[in-house]
């Protein structure tokens, strides 16, 4: 595998500030050595202290603020709280209840992967103004040898002619600053693939409207859907047959683009930028599982929950939440202790950036065993892989077998981005028969039931886990008085994006910086497609200093 370009001659730091195309702020300081990173440094730079504004509070308000911690990731907030609070009263949800919650959650996986791979990390391998110099009836050629779709040389020469005119007038419209233009020695596509992807960039725009209704079906609304209760869901006119039918056709929109556009252009791509994966890799992996078949069980989901340690695939350790930890000796928080979540305190001190003891993030430091561990499609995946999983395993052995590459090269920014289209292609294949299980337990039930009765205690606690299309997501409540005495939100992201733990040792991404090559430190774009590849949700400008001049070089990296 050939390995990737880079600049030996630059020794010095590169600040990414704020990074883009991301949900959230976040910026990256890395030092560079020989024109690779020697030393990352992952700096969350927005302080929102949903804990705090959750405290006394009815404990069945809780998710309709956590809903509102993120502005795409808003219904698997409200399942991961809803579940803490299921957890804490001691309810057992119907299992029609359960079912509608999985299918949502399948949509909300449907619609955040294509939305990734297009709109968040595309830009990062896709020169579009590349495509300008394609032939159009040869990328139509070369689209159809990669899927099984008709695709007219008339339409691409279309989106090429639009993006011929946007360059023409100077602005390139919603491209504007998405990418480091013209030349850069990383980007590999021919400009027939550059054509083909920007096509497809445009087309999933408006499919991602089609997963949105989709949810929108069961939850009322999207995003915010207004359906989740403690105890099950409230939405019974979502039990007609016409409604059910609805999401299944919208459903099936999402799954014939996925396979026939996303998972083709992902190997195609990927084919391309095979020594991508030659960096960006981490070493431990966590996940909770998901689509449950029970909601107390972590054990009863379609996947599977567990750790991989050390990048061994011949084992997979059992997940134990009474395992984690977080860290905030390196964080903006009072104190230096690691905290076990129901414990977990949420006390603002802001200092300086790398001032007191070197604190430099917002974001806590949440530690497995006293391990950072990645979490994310690509933990997932590696999971349901070394535990047997028949459908991971063979969408992933198929993937390594078209890219020619082994199973080590998972462990990778290309295995990264790689493992999240394996994850969306699993579930796209699982969405007609949990349609189908939810017809017929709908059939099997005289007077169907959504919601269970359920007391409020007047002291409790308890936990939600969800694994959403960023990794594995925790909600931890504690009820005293029958109102929230302390709430905790322990992420995906900041589970990647966590600064160093007491002991020193480096979060994934910080981890997955080191020793990332980079081609043009000027504009460092290995930098934006190892973070995109977690797609981290952390909101436009790009600022590398130069050490030597202190020459500020801006881009806006939308």
């Amino acid at each position: 595998m050939a390995e990737a370009k880079f600049d030996a001659s630059y020794n010095g730091p590169v600040v990414v500030d704020p990074l883009t195309r991301i949900e959230g702020h976040l910026r990256i300081e890395v030092e560079v050595e020989g024109g690779k990173v020697k030393k990352a440094y992952s700096c969350g730079t927005l302080f929102r202290g949903l804990e705090i504004i959750l405290k006394g509070r009815d404990p069945r308000d809780a998710q309709h603020f956590t809903a509102r911690a993120c502005g795409v990731c808003t219904y698997v907030h409200s399942l991961a709280t809803t579940r803490a609070v299921d957890n804490a009263v001691g309810v057992k949800i119907p299992p029609l209840a359960s079912m509608i919650r999985k299918l949502v959650l399948a949509s909300q996986f449907l619609h955040d992967h294509v939305v990734h791979f297009y709109h968040l990390h595309a830009l990062d391998f896709v020169d579009v103004t590349n495509c300008i110099k394609a032939d159009p009836v040869k990328a139509a050629k070369i689209a159809e040898s990669i899927s099984p779709r008709k695709t007219r040389a008339d339409d691409l020469r279309a989106v090429q002619n639009k993006i011929k005119a946007y360059v023409e007038s100077g602005q390139i419209g919603h491209f504007t600053n998405a990418y480091f233009l013209g030349g850069h020695p990383a980007y590999n596509l021919e400009p027939e693939l550059d054509l083909i992807a920007t096509a497809h960039y445009l087309e999933a725009l408006h499919l991602q409207v089609r997963s949105a209704r989709a949810m929108a079906v069961f939850g009322g609304k999207n995003p915010h859907p207004q359906f989740m209760v403690v105890g099950g869901v409230s939405c019974y006119d979502a039990l007609k047959a016409e409604k059910i039918d609805e999401f299944l056709k919208l459903e099936l929109e999402s799954v014939k683009f996925i396979n026939e556009v996303y998972i083709p252009d992902l190997l195609a791509v990927a084919a391309r930028y095979k020594e991508v994966a030659t960096y960006g890799g981490t070493t431990n992996f966590i996940t909770m599982g998901e689509y449950f078949t029970d909601d107390t069980d972590l054990k009863s989901g379609y996947f599977p929950p567990g750790l991989i340690y050390d990048r061994d695939l011949g084992k997979v350790a059992d997940f134990d939440p009474d395992n984690i930890r977080e860290h905030v000796a390196h964080s903006w928080f009072k104190g230096t202790d690691a905290m076990y979540p129901y414990e977990g305190k949420t006390e603002p001190v802001f200092t300086d950036l790398h001032g007191d003891g070197d604190r430099y993030s917002w974001s806590k430091g949440p530690r497995y065993n006293g391990k950072a561990c990645e979490t994310g499609p690509l933990a997932q995946m590696l999971v349901a892989y070394a535990a047997g999983h028949r459908e991971v395993r063979a969408v992933t052995d198929t993937v390594l077998k078209t890219l020619d590459i082994g199973p080590e090269a998972l462990f990778s920014t290309l295995g990264r981005t790689a493992a999240r289209g394996i994850e969306t292609a699993v579930v796209a294949g699982q969405i007609e028969n949990w349609v189908r299980a939810f017809r017929e337990q709908l059939a099997a039930e005289k007077n169907p039931k959504l919601v269970e009765k359920w007391e409020m205690p007047k002291s409790s606690r308890g936990v939600g886990f969800c694994t959403v299309p960023r990794g594995g997501l925790s909600h931890w409540i504690v009820i005293e008085d029958g109102r929230i005495a302390n709430f905790q939100l322990v992420v995906p992201t900041t589970w990647n994006m966590s600064p160093r733990d007491a002991s020193d040792v480096m979060g994934p991404i910080e981890e997955a910086l080191t020793g990332t090559p980079l081609a043009d430190p000027k504009r460092p774009v290995e930098i934006l497609r190892t973070v995109h590849s977690f797609d981290p949700c952390i909101a436009c400008a790009i600022h590398v200093i130069d050490p030597n001049s202190n020459e500020k070089r801006v881009f806006r990296v939308l």
